[in-house]
């Protein structure tokens, strides 16, 4: 499978079980090597992860998510904000991204030139290691989205899991086997977004 392969093939995948098609070891072992591999500005390495797997990922959803949204969505209206979170909740586990903040604020006092930039730089590097991640996931045969709860949930999931607070949550990747193909969307063609100049 070509890379070119591999991007057409990651999709946001909703209907998840947790049955992998890769042993836990190898898909932790998948993470590891996509973070490690992704490129970041003056090499300062400030994107983290934490893999969920099992009942920590089920009490993501059901303890922590679910109990933060239920305190900010009217009840009458919850109905299918449960049914969208029991699909999560279904899948196998649940990568967690954060920033190092503290690498950050050094790269900023380090290179005072650029240190307006840096919180967008490595909001950048970041977003490259959750597509690095979710590609490497796909061409594995997992299927996993993209969520944002954040900043809902920061203070549960850190004292949850000991996350050290410098850290920042940026997104949840849900993951697990494929229950059922993504459905098909539409994509502008190259013409409209990409421009050469010769």
């Amino acid at each position: 499978m070509s890379y070119l392969d591999v991007i057409n093939r990651r999709r946001s995948v909703y209907a998840l079980s947790d049955q992998l098609p890769i042993p836990d070891e190898e898909l932790v072992r998948t993470v590891e090597e996509a973070v490690v591999a992704s490129p970041s500005p003056f090499n300062v390495q400030s994107g983290r992860a934490v893999v969920l797997l099992g009942g920590q990922h089920r009490a993501l959803w059901n303890e922590v998510v679910r109990p933060a949204l239920e305190a900010v969505v009217p009840a009458g209206s919850f109905a299918p904000t449960a049914e969208k979170l029991a699909g999560f909740a279904a899948g196998a586990g649940t990568v967690l991204f954060f920033e190092n903040r503290p690498a950050v604020e050094d790269l900023k006092a380090r290179f005072p030139t650029y240190a307006a930039a840096f919180d967008g730089f490595a909001e950048h590097a970041l977003g490259m290691v959750e597509v690095n991640v979710w590609n490497a996931l796909a061409e594995r045969g997992v299927g996993a989205s993209l969520q944002h709860y954040n900043p809902l949930i920061d203070d549960a999931v850190k004292a949850r899991w000991g996350v050290p607070v410098e850290w920042a949550l940026a997104s949840q990747m849900v993951f697990g086997g494929i229950s059922a193909p993504a459905a098909p969307i539409e994509k502008l063609p190259a013409s409209e977004r990409v421009r050469v100049v010769r």
